[in-house]
C-alpha cells in the first residue's frame, strides 16, 4: 500500500484500539467483518494419473440461469482499435532463455505451449489466480498431449502455425524441431547446448527432463526421470518462460535475442518499435494462425495495435487511465481504488486477491524464533479481524493464512476447515501470548529487528510493530532498498531475525506442487530458513506420487503441518484492484493479461481475444 493520509488515519484508529486492548487481561473477541472477496467458485475433478489431456475435454460454456453462452452478454466482437497497458519498469528481457526474474514482454509476440481455456466461465475457474486447474487448461501451440508411459510425455503440435514473416524465419512453418531446440537450449540437452542455462538450474522440474525428441514433423517426445504426470504438467502449464518458444533461426543468427530488433514469434502481435524508458509498440500479425475459441469463425487478433507504456510513476500511470490513454492497469492499492471511484466511477474495477498473503518471516533456525512457542505468541498478539476491518476497510478476508491460499479451492487446508483448537492458536489473545513468551523464557519480552523491503507496505509493518510492543516484543525496523533487501535476505540470508517483503510465505495462489518449496531446505523460496525433514518429505513425496488425488492429499498434509508449526507469522491476504476501461471487452482481471511484476504472461491469448467497442469509446470522448 502507498503511504498517504488515509493510512495515517487508519493507523491511528488501530493504535487507539491497541491502547484500549492493553487495559484488559481477558481475550478480546474477534471483530465480525464484511470482507469484499472476488468470487472464487472452482470445481476440480480428481482423477487417476492424467494419462490423456487434450483440447477436446468438456468445458462449462453456458450459464445455469440464462440460455446461450455465458459470454453473450459481452456483445459482438469488433475488429480495429488498439489496446494499451502500462508497466512500471523497462522490459529487461526479450528472450525467454534469459528468464522472467524482471519485466519481460515477449509473450506479446511469442507464445506458450498451453493457455487458459477462454470458454470456461470464470464462475467455474477463477482466472484471476495464477493457478489454473489442468482440466481448464488447453493447448495453444498444441492440439493435445498424453503420457504414453508415466515418464514420457507426447506433445502433438497444432499444424498450420507459422513464424512471423520477419527474417531470418520469413514466415516458415512452426514444427517439432522448434520445440526440441527450445528445451535443448534451456536444459543443455542438445542442439549444440551441453549445459543448462544458469537461470533454469533452480527451476526444479527441469532437473527431471532427460531428453526431448521430434518423432515426426508435428510430434515431440519428452522423457523425465520423475514419473508423476501431475508434477510435470503443473510445471509445464504454469505461465512463464519455461514453455514459451523462441525462434531457432533468430537464435542461430544472433546467438541470443537480447536485442529487441531480433524479436520474432508465432504470436498475434509483432514488435514494431521499442524506446527504452518510454514504450513498446506492437502491430497486428496479419498471418496469425489463431481463431477466437468463443467465436470460431473469427480470426484473431481483434485489435490492430497493442501498446505498452513504460511509466515508473504510479500517479502518472493513473492519470493515463483517467484520460483514456491506458486501457488496463493492475495492482491498484485500496486508496488508489477509492480515489479512482470518486473521480472516474465509469472505469471498471475488479477486486483480485494478492498472489501471496502477507507474512512476517522469522528465521526459524535462530533463537528465539526456533521455539514454536515464541512464533505462536507473536501470532496471537495480532488482531487480524481488526486489521481487516480497520486497516483494509473491510476489503480483505480476516482469516489467517495456510500455505495454500484460502481462495484456491480444491487444494490445501482452508481456514474454514481448521479445528477450533487450531483457530485458537491464531486468534487475538495478548494474555495468552505473554504466557507463551514467559514459558519460553521471556517473561518481559525481548528485543529484535526486522529487515524490510522498501517496496512493501511499511505502514502495515508499523502497526504490527505496535501489536508486538503490547506483549513486550520491541522490534526495530530496518528499511532497505529492494535490491539491497534481495541480496541481504532473499539471496544471502544475512538477516538474523525477521524479514518483511512485498509478498509473503503463506496464502499462495500459484501451482500447488511448487508451493511445497516455500519451506523446503535450502530452497530460494525458504526465507524463514526452515530445515525440517517432514517438510522436505512433502515435496519429495509429491514428486513420487502417481495420481492427482495423491498429490492433493500431500498438499493438504503439508498445509496442516505448516499451520501447526507457525513457521511464518500470518498477516492477511489483501485485495488489490485491476482496472479496465468500459470499452475494453473480455477483461475480468485475468492473471497474465496485464504486466504484474514480471510481464503479461498470457498476452498471446487474452490481448488477442479482447476487443474494443469503438463506438462506446468515441461516445465517451476518447
Amino acid at each position: 500500500m502507498k503511504k498517504g493520509i488515509i493510512w495515517i488515519a487508519l493507523t491511528c484508529l488501530i493504535l487507539a484500539s491497541l491502547i484500549l486492548a492493553s487495559c484488559t487481561t481477558s481475550t478480546t473477541s474477534q471483530v465480525t467483518t464484511t470482507s469484499v472477496k472476488p468470487a472464487v467458485t472452482t470445481t476440480s475433478t480428481s482423477t487417476a494419473a492424467p494419462v490423456t489431456t487434450s483440447t477436446t475435454k468438456p468445458t462449462a460454456t453456458t450459464s445455469a440461469t440464462t440460455a446461450g453462452n455465458w459470454w453473450d452478454s459481452l456483445g459482438k466482437p469488433q475488429y480495429g482499435g488498439e489496446i494499451s497497458i502500462s508497466v512500471s519498469t523497462d522490459p529487461l528481457f526479450f528472450d525467454p532463455n534469459q528468464g522472467t526474474a524482471s519485466m519481460a514482454l515477449y509473450w506479446i509476440w511469442m507464445e506458450g505451449l498451453f493457455k487458459p481455456d477462454w470458454k470456461v466461465d470464470p464462475a467455474v475457474q477463477n482466472f484471476q489466480l495464477s493457478y489454473v486447474s489442468g482440466e481448464y487448461t488447453k493447448g495453444n501451440l498444441l492440439t493435445s498431449w498424453e503420457f504414453t508411459v508415466p515418464a514420457t510425455l507426447i506433445l502433438h503440435l497444432r499444424q498450420g502455425i507459422h513464424w512471423q514473416d520477419i527474417p531470418p524465419a520469413n514466415g516458415r512453418e512452426f514444427v517439432a524441431d522448434d520445440v526440441v531446440f527450445h528445451f535443448n537450449r534451456m536444459n543443455g540437452l542438445g542442439s549444440g547446448y551441453t549445459a543448462p542455462n544458469a537461470y533454469f538450474k533452480t527451476d526444479l522440474w527441469l532437473n527431471y527432463l532427460t531428453s526431448v525428441t521430434a518423432t515426426d514433423k508435428y510430434t515431440v517426445a519428452m522423457k523425465f526421470s520423475a514419473a508423476n504426470p501431475e508434477f510435470i504438467l503443473q510445471n509445464m502449464q504454469a505461465p512463464g518462460c519455461d514453455c514459451t518458444i523462441e525462434c531457432p533461426d533468430a537464435v542461430k543468427q544472433w546467438t541470443d535475442l537480447s536485442d529487441w530488433h531480433h524479436s520474432i514469434g508465432t504470436g498475434p502481435f509483432i514488435l514494431k518499435d521499442y524506446i527504452s524508458g518510454s514504450s513498446a509498440t506492437m502491430v497486428k500479425n496479419p498471418n496469425y494462425w489463431g481463431y477466437d475459441d468463443r467465436y470460431p469463425q473469427n480470426k484473431l487478433p481483434y485489435a490492430d495495435n497493442m501498446n505498452c507504456l513504460i511509466i515508473p510513476d504510479n500517479s502518472t500511470a493513473l492519470a493515463g487511465v483517467r484520460t483514456g490513454k491506458i486501457d488496463l492497469m493492475d495492482s491498484l492499492s485500496l486508496p488508489d481504488s477509492q480515489a479512482m471511484k470518486k473521480t472516474n466511477p465509469e472505469i471498471n474495477q475488479i477486486p483480485v486477491p494478492l498472489g501471496n498473503g502477507l507474512t512476517l518471516d522469522p528465521r526459524n533456525d535462530k533463537a528465539p524464533f526456533n521455539d514454536v512457542r515464541v512464533r505462536q505468541a507473536l501470532q496471537m498478539s495480532l488482531n487480524l479481524p481488526e486489521l481487516a476491518q480497520t486497516y483494509y476497510v473491510g476489503s480483505a478476508d480476516p482469516s489467517p493464512l495456510p500455505l495454500t491460499s484460502n481462495y484456491l479451492k480444491g487444494w490445501g487446508f482452508p481456514y474454514s476447515q481448521w479445528p477450533q483448537s487450531l483457530k485458537d492458536e491464531y486468534a487475538y489473545n495478548p494474555t495468552g501470548a505473554k504466557q507463551l513468551l514467559a514459558a519460553a523464557g521471556f517473561p518481559s519480552g525481548f528485543k529484535t529487528n526486522c529487515a524490510a523491503d522498501n517496496l512493501a507496505d511499511l505502514d502495515l509493518l508499523q502497526v504490527v510493530q505496535s501489536y508486538f510492543a503490547k506483549v513486550g516484543v520491541d522490534m526495530t525496523i530496518n528499511v532497505m532498498t529492494h535490491t539491497a533487501f534481495t541480496a541481504f535476505v532473499t539471496s544471502g540470508h544475512k538477516n538474523d531475525a525477521f524479514a518483511y517483503r512485498t509478498t509473503g510465505s503463506l496464502g499462495v495462489t500459484f501451482y500447488p506442487i511448487r508451493q511445497l518449496t516455500k519451506f523446503f531446505t535450502n530452497s530460494s523460496q525458504n526465507v524463514c530458513v526452515v530445515s525440517d525433514p517432514a517438510v522436505d518429505a512433502f515435496y519429495n513425496n509429491a514428486l513420487a506420487a502417481t495420481s492427482t488425488d495423491e498429490v492433493k492429499t500431500i498438499v493438504t498434509d503439508a498445509n496442516k503441518y505448516v499451520v501447526q508449526h507457525h513457521f511464518a507469522i500470518s498477516l492477511l491476504q489483501p485485495t488489490i484492484f485491476y482496472i479496465g476501461q468500459p470499452w475494453l471487452k473480455g477483461f475480468n482481471g485475468q492473471y497474465g493479461a496485464t504486466a504484474g511484476s514480471n510481464g503479461p504472461f498470457y498476452a498471446y491469448t487474452y490481448e488477442a481475444s479482447f476487443w474494443v467497442d469503438q463506438n462506446l469509446k468515441k461516445s465517451m470522448g476518447h
